[in-house]
């Protein structure tokens, strides 16, 4: 399965990779969340509960990031076992651009989905990646502006 997106978010690219490269900030962006932790090697260990249609799972995996140009883009390279309810793997590429006092984040998502969740069919499958993904951005955004009032009231203090 493939999904591309585009958002358009409120803080500049740095203020966006940097968050991108955040465990707080993913933490608090990737919906279903309950860890996520860098590892020595740089990759990322995460647990999420999620529901895809009627399966309700936890989900833990691993992220790894790849062929990084600095501010611009990377290749996430991902796996995540939910037990009898499936699995997931696959690679999402990110780009960056400057736009209009913010920053434009387009992806595009290969993914391989196995289990339970793989009998659910691709219309439910893609719905509920679609609203994954908003979710995601939409907290990703409201991350990011909490950190920009965070540290304007710490400069006023």
């Amino acid at each position: 399965m493939d999904f591309d997106g585009t958002y358009h978010l409120n803080a500049t690219p740095t203020e966006v990779w940097q968050a991108l490269n955040s465990e707080d900030i993913l933490a608090r962006s990737i919906p279903g969340c309950d860890r996520v932790e860098k590892q020595e090697d740089g990759s990322f260990a995460a647990s999420v509960i999620l529901r895809i249609g009627p399966i309700k799972a936890r989900f833990h995996g691993t992220v790894r990031i790849e062929e990084i140009s600095p501010l611009q883009q990377y290749l996430l390279e991902g796996e995540g076992k939910g037990g009898v309810a499936g699995f997931a793997r696959g690679e999402a590429r990110l780009d960056l651009l400057p736009e209009d006092a913010g920053t434009r984040l387009t992806y595009h998502v290969q993914a391989r989905i196995g289990g339970k969740i793989a009998q659910l069919g691709s219309r439910m499958l893609q719905s509920t990646v679609q609203k994954l993904s908003d979710t995601f951005f939409q907290n990703l955004t409201a991350a990011l502006e909490q950190e920009t009032t965070d540290i304007a009231t710490e400069a006023q203090t």
